[in-house]
């Protein structure tokens, strides 16, 4: 279910990127002009965006109980490594297009009049601004964590196309990250296919919780310790 509902508020955030106004790419007063002009959109969207570290990491933890039998020390580390990312998500809250931050930033814009106050306000959102545009360590993290879970996938218990998905998007994400400033095409791509593998992660582990259960079968209940053995003569 976690899996899922990342996969669905990820995909919900693309939506939007693609259906609504595009934010500026650079210039802190052009930002801030933009926020206040779109300020309920851009809030939504940071969100749809950053809530998903919650679902991804409840989906890390329950990947270790389903592989720690094929390689316990691997499957721990990434589900640590994954887990963690997903965490540092909220810890450090920022996303390829904004901050929430920059919304408290823009409402304090727009209310003062005095230049060096808006001066010093567009400032701060310009370094926000960069530190989007830089690589930080969740993105590195993440891709490293789906790396190490999808090679102990490959021992077993998920489909192989599942683990080698999840290798080539670890890859993938590895090169897109490293070259973030070349090009941003793999990027995208990266974000495209990491759904699609966390959408197959969810199924599966629906499928295996499922085939866990024990079938409850009827049991003759107990006979009392005083009570005749069966197939003796009671005299």
């Amino acid at each position: 279910m976690s899996a899922w509902l990342f996969v669905g508020m990820l995909v919900a955030a693309i939506v939007f990127a693609i259906t609504t106004p595009a934010p500026p790419t650079g210039g802190g007063t052009a930002t801030l002009d933009y926020i206040a002009g779109h300020r309920t959109l851009y809030i939504v969207h940071q969100q749809l965006w950053l809530v998903p570290g919650v679902f991804g990491m409840v989906t890390y933890l329950a990947l270790y109980p389903a592989l720690k039998h094929l390689d316990r020390a691997l499957a721990a580390l990434g589900a640590v490594v994954g887990g963690s990312a997903s965490a540092l998500t909220l810890a450090i809250p920022t996303t390829t297009t904004g901050a929430p931050a920059l919304v408290y930033l823009s409402n304090q814009f727009m209310a003062t009049t005095d230049p060096a106050r808006r001066a010093a306000l567009a400032a701060a959102a310009e370094t926000l601004i960069a530190q989007n545009r830089t690589t930080v360590v969740v993105g590195p993290l993440t891709t490293v964590g789906l790396l190490i879970v999808s090679i102990v996938m490959r021992k077993g218990v998920f489909p192989r196309a599942v683990a080698y998905l999840g290798i080539a998007v670890g890859v993938l994400g590895i090169a897109s990250e490293a070259l973030r400033f070349v090009t941003e095409g793999l990027y995208g791509v990266y974000g495209v296919l990491l759904p699609v593998w966390m959408g197959a992660v969810g199924w599966t582990l629906y499928r295996l919780g499922r085939n866990s259960r024990p079938a409850r079968e009827e049991r003759p209940a107990p006979s009392p310790p005083d009570a005749p053995a069966a197939g003796k003569q009671v005299r």
